[in-house]
């Protein structure tokens, strides 16, 4: 590694006398300027950038300068103090137009000649509101300062350039450029650059569970090239400068650099940064430097708190307000015209009128009156009640025990507070298949290797066995798999046996919150060898074998150099970090002892010196006499163009290979090293047993295929390895490399430490690692080979991105003959593995030139080190790497679908909800999973687009609506009426390469047409953006709504794009939940989200808005009828706090509780029913106008009724208006009484309260207050109206008169047009009474001795059996 050291220390300094003054660039200038000016002028630096100067380091006046604009390290999510929070809220408050119009109403009550009411009256409304909203508000504010308070008091350890020490200082009093020492389990307090770690291989383990939800640790790496050796360094002497991005909120990037004195400038990443929030694990000691601080800290900068969306509902809810405002004009403008001809008729009138106003600007100020006194009929107190009883409809899905997952301790989250409605209204679902369809804990099933298929057909009956046991504890059974733990493994015959799993151990460990390990299940890491690819690793390891040219069934050298690359590339292509039970996590041993001696080496590999070619039964050439170690190094080598051939090698290539690998295996002690087939019988948990190979015997080949070493391949001191890995993909690939004893045991951030079959351990140097991302597709690793020291590149990816990077060899017909079979047979295989829904993956090598990797390692290092399109550089880098790939073989790993997926996906179809299903999968994993999940149907038939140009994919869209328009099935784009799932349709498969042509602007609405006009679209291969797009297009071209859901990071953009977004909390962190609006554990909980919850929240919330209205438009018209009789004047038949207070008080909790509680269907109906999701929906616009009509009318009874009673009395206006406020207030409440659906001891008390508050409230007001509401005198008025039974015969005829109509209208219209609810109960009571019957019957016809079967004891069933 010295030798790597120096090369990129070489490079370096090259880029930066040679590169400019770029960001990779040193500055210009002799090497002798002093450090302050190298470091040059800080009032220089460009605002793109920041500049960190050490706090207590040689410059302080740089510091300064510098730091002055930077945030401290104290946060501040509160809004409020205690001075600013009255003119804050208010601010705040005085935000939204209901506030502005209401307080616009309580200045104008101020103007005296359109003055209504009293002045503190017509503030009670806006007052009360604005009381609610503003203690709401205070008691979150003041949670979130006491949540405040206690992380900026948490103490941390900082170096004090006084004291020359660490010293304990509260976080918030860490500023940037502070040098902070943390320990093992402590949190972060700001993100800062990793300057030393008490690791020997300079890592660092933290835990991110607390920024993005995943529990594998993660590791990080001190910044290259510092002088720092320990925790006890001079940091006053610190030198250096950074520069880096300014603040920002990706969390996966950060880009700078650090430039020493020297002017040698050190690129800084990603892997350098430790982030707030997450937690030190496993490190004892690290020493960081604060970059950002506080509320500009990329945690900080990401925690947007609670998501806000307008709900389609609320968009309806403003159209409704504006008609309510145009009926409130045209009522004040009538009254104002009506008041002006009233004037302008007037003659000698008997009481006083004042003349000297003209009738016209008269009935101008009687309009701005009229405004005050109708003031109700805009609903001010609706806000804030949606409000309420979306907070109440929030605690009922939190709450849902079907909605929780007890292993995981989840309950689903609303994180969007007010969209609870639009979870009733979905038309089209997107989902994502892997670990929001699928469980996404992957288990390694089969592979092919060299074009030879390894079915592991032992490891697939142990997955069934699995499956059953899982089946059996879904339905409600706790049944235990009980068996031995031997097993025995061979090519002849095999057996399987399980070790005891219970469903208790499965939950023990996940929720063992205290050592969380990502992907590790047991059913992933059992896995059970194929018996031939044992039988030929046996070949390779056993002394007493030896190779044939092919004919005889042995595998040849080319065949067993695959192997050995595949399950290398399986062990090392990947970020697992691992750890042992006893010793702290991730803290492994490095060994760097084979297990093999090397005269044993040699012995093995002298019998690989044949042609490479035999494996395939093709003549072979003459073969190459070699020494082994030569050939040792072409074994490793055959990955390179060309390299299939054995040419003849120099006697001095031969003695530098031996010397090199006699120099690697002589330093350490030895130890004998067992066959492979003990390795992976043990490994498994089983003891093994096999006959002895004689070598002396004749039948000495046929023995050794089955060679077992009674020996175990590991000491008792070895303990069991822990895995922790960023994707279970990785989990199951190491841990089937595992299974066949090629075992990953320890990973540094510049080796890695395998176990290789027959050799021991060794350490293999980790170069680079150019990680998975959705453009690439593929990950690779960059080592160089313990044996042959070469270069060599490990690829593995997806089947699409592997397959055209890969090259026939360059040398003999006959080494580009086997390689284009092996390439044949494997695609073969991968198609084979998509249809049976396996997820497939693809492995290859390179092996690199020591001159093409130094050219290679150029690019990469100027890509590391730089600022500005380091992302870009990055990917030009690997994808120069990743090229003339040689294919070793691919895997299939099997992700099983969630329970109860299948059931959830026709339910909604059946509800009319159209579900798409976007995944990165290959098509026949796309559409084997559709099948299994029910999406597709056996009639269904699938249309696939697939095509390599525009002018195709245009020509493709158009012949494939022809043979949907052809074959005459009703188009399935409106969601509401076509039930998807009731019979045959088609299916449209698109992939990723012909969906980009299609969402395109001259084709996509082609493309829509055709996807509308089929059940179903699957789209394979789509990257995340693609996603996005499609959910955008469906949402804005068809105006309808739209849910997505999906578990990872790559369906964020996907969860955002749409109206509903719904996050899984699975394997794959937290990403998609973190960015979603709703997050569930399962994806069968969409089902009752969906279903009943969603149902239930808009039916109520549609109902509530729609009562609001009627009520407020009812009440009003009271006021505006009594105008025809008194000039149109303003005046009112009722005291101002009646009237204030009815809508605001009296009748305004019953409406919220229903908005909670009612249920208009039981949930177990609308789960057997999903049609009634939309077949019972409310639209709002169109039944506002049937509300205000229905409002009129009663409005009319109520008025009329009481003035006919009254015609010709001498009765006050109070008396007048007494009858007609207590019968509105009853046929509002039993209004409500006729629309809910749902009536409990609960309502009737809300119900009975708010009458009682009403008549308590005038009878009090009428005793006691005299002059509270001048000029009139309301003494006395309700004691002398309620004494006289006219009163009670009132409210009586006008309650009966006025909701006859709407009793008539129900049951008349349930009798011709009963509701899906009346007929499922109907056909419920039905079955009942046909099942009664059947039973009735059959026990008569039964013999008299038998017990009667009937309903009322289900537990007995008929038999068959005859009694005689």
């Amino acid at each position: 590694m010295e030798g790597l050291h120096w090369v990129q220390h070489r490079w370096r300094q090259l880029l930066g006398r040679h590169s400019g003054r770029g960001w990779t660039s040193a500055p210009a200038g002799p090497p002798e300027k002093t450090s302050q000016e190298a470091h040059g002028s800080p009032q220089a630096v460009s605002r793109k950038r920041r500049t960190v100067f050490a706090r207590h380091g040689p410059h302080p006046q740089e510091y300064e300068a510098t730091s002055r604009g930077y945030m401290g390290n104290a946060i501040r999510s509160s809004k409020y103090t205690l001075l600013t929070f009255i003119p804050m809220n208010l601010f705040q408050q005085f935000h939204r137009a209901a506030n502005l119009y209401f307080l616009f109403l309580v200045l104008l009550n101020w103007v005296p000649v359109v003055e209504a009411f009293q002045k503190e009256i017509t503030m009670i409304p806006l007052l009360v509101v604005l009381t609610v909203i503003g203690i709401k508000d205070a008691l979150e504010d003041f949670r979130r300062y006491l949540f405040d308070k206690k992380v900026n008091n948490n103490v941390v350890r900082v170096f004090c350039g006084k004291q020359q020490a660490y010293i304990e200082q509260r976080w918030q009093d860490v500023r940037v450029g502070d040098f902070v020492c943390l320990s093992s389990n402590e949190i972060i307090p700001a993100d800062m650059l990793l300057l030393y770690s008490s690791d020997q291989r300079g890592v660092c383990y933290i835990e991110t569970a607390n920024l993005d939800g995943e529990t594998n640790l993660k590791q990080r790496q001190v910044v290259s090239d510092l002088p720092l050796q320990g925790v006890e360094s001079p940091l006053e002497s610190f030198h250096s400068r950074i520069e880096c991005e300014n603040p920002n909120n990706d969390l996966s990037r950060f880009r700078g650099y650090m430039e020493h004195p020297s002017g040698l400038r050190v690129g800084l990443h990603n892997n350098n940064l430790l982030l707030r929030s997450c937690t030190v694990r496993n490190t004892e000691t690290v020493v960081g430097i604060v970059v950002y601080a506080g509320h500009e800290t990329k945690a900080m900068m990401n925690n947007s708190g609670p998501r806000y969306k307008r709900s389609q509902l609320e968009r309806h809810l403003n159209t409704v307000v504006l008609w309510c405002v145009l009926l409130l004009f045209i009522m004040c403008l009538t009254a104002a015209i009506g008041h002006g001809l009233w004037l302008k008729n007037l003659k000698d009138p008997v009481f006083e009128v004042d003349s000297e106003t003209s009738p016209a600007l008269a009935g101008f100020y009687v309009f701005w009156t009229m405004i005050i006194v109708l003031q109700v009929l805009i609903p001010i107190s609706l806000y804030v009640s949606i409000e309420v009883v979306k907070l109440g409809q929030i605690y009922f899905i939190h709450n849902d025990l079907a909605l929780y997952n007890q292993q995981l301790d989840s309950r689903t989250q609303c994180r969007a507070l007010n969209i609870t409605e639009d979870l009733g209204q979905i038309q089209y679902l997107f989902s994502d298949k892997t670990g929001t369809l699928t469980e996404n804990k992957m288990v390694f099933r089969r592979c092919s290797i060299y074009g030879v298929e390894y079915p592991h057909e032992e490891n697939a009956r142990r997955l069934e066995v699995y499956e059953a046991e899982r089946s059996e504890e879904g339905s409600g059974r706790s049944v235990t798999l009980q068996s031995g733990r031997s097993r025995s493994l061979s090519c002849r015959h095999s057996s399987v046996s399980l070790h005891t799993l219970t469903a208790e151990e499965e939950e023990e460990e996940l929720i063992n919150h205290s050592q969380p390990r990502a992907f590790c299940s047991r059913v992933a890491k059992e896995v059970l060898p194929d018996p031939e690819l044992v039988r030929k690793l046996n070949w390779f390891l056993s002394p007493a074998l030896a190779l044939s040219d092919g004919s005889s069934g042995a595998p040849s050298s080319l065949e067993l150099t695959y192997i050995t690359d595949f399950f290398l590339a399986l062990a090392i292509c990947n970020s697992v970090v691992v750890s042992s039970a006893s010793q702290p996590r991730h803290v492994v041993r490095e060994e760097q002892t084979p297990l093999k001696s090397l005269e044993e080496i040699k012995t093995m590999f002298q019998r690989l010196s044949f042609s490479p070619f035999s494996a395939l039964s093709i003549p072979s050439p003459p073969q190459i006499k070699v020494s082994p170690l030569s050939l040792a190094h072409r074994m490793f080598a055959r990955g390179k163009t060309g390299s299939l051939d054995f040419p003849p090698s120099s006697n001095r290539t031969t003695d530098e290979s031996e010397s090199s690998l006699e120099g690697t295996l002589e330093t350490s002690s030895l130890r004998p090293k067992p066959d492979i087939s003990s390795r992976v019988m043990e490994g498994a948990g089983r003891e093994v047993k096999d006959d002895v190979i004689d070598s002396k015997t004749d039948g000495a080949r046929q023995d050794a295929e089955d060679l077992t070493l009674e020996e175990d391949c590991k000491s008792e001191a070895d303990e069991e390895l822990l895995y922790e890995a960023e994707s279970p993909d990785e989990a199951a690939l190491v841990h089937a490399a595992q299974a066949y004893c090629c075992t990953l045991r320890g990973r540094s951030a510049e080796s890695l430490t395998v176990d290789l079959p027959g050799i021991g351990s060794l350490s293999v140097p980790l170069l680079h690692i150019l990680p998975f991302d959705s453009d690439r597709k593929k990950m690779s690793v960059v080592v160089r080979h313990p044996l042959t020291g070469q270069v060599v590149v490990y690829t593995k990816g997806a089947d699409s991105a592997i397959m055209d990077l890969t090259e026939a060899p360059k040398g003999a017909d006959e080494a580009q003959e086997i390689y284009r079979h092996i390439r044949e047979q494997t695609q073969n295989h991968l198609d084979s593995y998509a249809r049976e829904g396996l997820r497939t993956l693809c492995i290859a090598k390179k092996v690199l030139e020591e001159e093409e990797y130094q050219v290679w390692l150029k690019g990469q290092l100027r890509a590391e080190s730089s600022i500005e399109s380091r992302e870009e550089l990055l990917m030009e880098s690997a994808l120069r790497l990743e090229t003339s790939l040689t294919l070793l073989g691919s895997t299939g790993i099997v992700d099983r679908l969630q329970e109860e997926v299948p059931e959830t996906i026709e339910a909604l179809q059946r509800a009319g909800i159209k579900v798409w299903i976007l995944t990165g999968d290959k098509r026949e994993t796309a559409v084997n999973i559709a099948y299994a999940c029910k999406l597709l149907g056996p009639n269904d038939q699938l249309l696939t687009a697939s095509c390599g140009s525009k002018d195709a994919c245009a020509a493709l869209l158009l012949e494939l609506q022809l043979e949907v328009d052809r074959s005459g099935v009703p188009a399935a784009g409106n969601p509401g009426k076509s039930r998807s799932g009731a019979g045959a349709g088609f299916i449209l498969v698109i992939d990723g390469r012909t969906l980009d042509w299609a969402l395109q602007e001259d084709l996509k609405e082609d493309f829509l047409l055709l996807s509308c006009s089929c059940k179903a679209l699957l789209c394979c291969r789509s990257t995340p953006l693609q996603k996005s797009q499609v959910v955008r297009l469906v949402r804005d071209q068809l105006a309808v709504m739209t849910l997505a859901v999906g578990d990872g990071a790559n369906d964020v953009s996907m969860i955002q794009v749409a109206d509903v977004g719904i996050g899984i909390s699975g394997q794959e962190g937290m990403q998609a939940v973190m960015s979603s609006d709703f997050a569930i554990s399962r994806f069968k909980h969409l089902r009752k989200l969906l279903l009943v919850h969603g149902h239930w929240c808009y039916a109520r919330l549609a109902n509530m808005i729609l009562y609001f209205i009627y009520k407020n438009v009812m009440f009003v018209n009271l006021l505006f009828w009594y105008q025809f009789f008194c000039g149109f004047s303003g005046s009112v038949m009722t005291n101002a706090w009646v009237l204030i207070l009815f809508n605001l008080l009296f009748t305004s909790v019953p409406p919220l509780l229903c908005g909670v509680l009612d249920r208009h269907t039981a949930a177990h109906t609308l789960m057997q029913l999903p049609q009634l999701y939309h077949a019972s929906k409310v639209s709002v616009p169109h039944m506002f106008w049937i509300t205000v009509l229905d409002a009129f009318y009663q409005s009319l009874v109520c008025f009329f009724v009481s003035y006919c009673a009254f015609a010709g009395s001498s009765i006050s206006v109070l008396s007048f208006g007494s009858p007609i406020n207590a019968s509105a207030l009853l046929i509002i409440l039993l209004h409500q009484v006729i629309e809910s659906p749902t009536l409990t001891w609960i309502h009737a008390l809300v119900l009975l309260l708010s009458a009682a508050s009403y008549f308590g409230f005038v009878v009090l007001f009428g005793l006691f207050c005299v002059t509270c509401s001048p000029p009139t005198n309301p003494l006395g008025v309700e004691t002398l109206q309620m004494s006289d039974p006219l009163f009670y015969i009132i409210c009586a005829l006008t309650t009966v008169t006025a909701l006859i109509p709407r009793l008539l209208f129900r049951a008349l219209f349930n009798t011709l047009h009963p509701s899906a609810v009346l007929k499922s109960a109907q056909t419920d009571r039905e079955d009942s009474e046909n099942y009664r019957r059947k039973m009735q019957r059959w026990n008569q016809s039964r013999p008299k001795n038998r017990l009667p079967v009937c309903a009322d004891n289900p537990g007995l069933e008929p038999c068959s059996d005859t009694v005689s």
